[in-house]
């Protein structure tokens, strides 16, 4: 029968005995750290420290970033007026100004590369977005700045083209 419990995958256990009513109830051993005698102690060989699964190496997942604008909006302020200092509220407010900005040219350009059936934003997009979304003149300086800066960028990109 054994080994026909071994083909199935099953164990045959034996029923213990109950005990009498009238016996008296076993106690748990207690267990005392570090009460072992001395010759316990040299005998017996460290127990290994229980492992402890490292949760960085488990779970890499990247927090959400938080897009945080005043930095550059401090080097701005101190290119226009070095003297001048910006509280936290203020400060709170130019970032949720700048943040809804990006947010509404992200958008404008996404639909734009959506209507040509393009899969790449270029700055051609971006361009497009700039002039649909911002007003007059503001649209106009903010391609001029655009296009400095997209000049600056191959220019640092391929210094041999900048020569030529």
């Amino acid at each position: 029968s054994s080994s026909r419990s071994r083909e199935l995958g099953t164990r045959l256990t034996v029923a213990s005995p109950q005990p009498s009513p009238h016996a008296r109830p076993r106690r748990a051993p207690r267990l005392v750290v570090g009460a072992m005698s001395l010759k316990e102690k040299k005998g017996k060989m460290p127990m290994p420290a229980p492992e402890v699964p490292d949760l960085k190496k488990k779970d890499k997942k990247k927090k959400a970033r938080n897009q945080n604008y005043s930095g550059h909006i401090y080097k701005i302020l101190k290119q226009v007026h070095p003297k001048m200092r910006m509280s936290k509220q203020a400060m709170s407010i130019m970032e949720s100004c700048v943040a809804d900005t990006f947010e509404r040219l992200a958008s404008e350009a996404s639909r734009l590369c959506r209507m040509t059936k393009r899969d790449t934003m270029s700055s051609r997009e971006i361009q497009s977005a700039v002039r649909l979304v911002l007003p007059g003149e503001l649209s106009k300086h903010a391609v001029s700045e655009g296009c400095k800066a997209c000049m600056s960028y191959q220019n640092s990109k391929d210094p041999k083209k900048a020569e030529d």
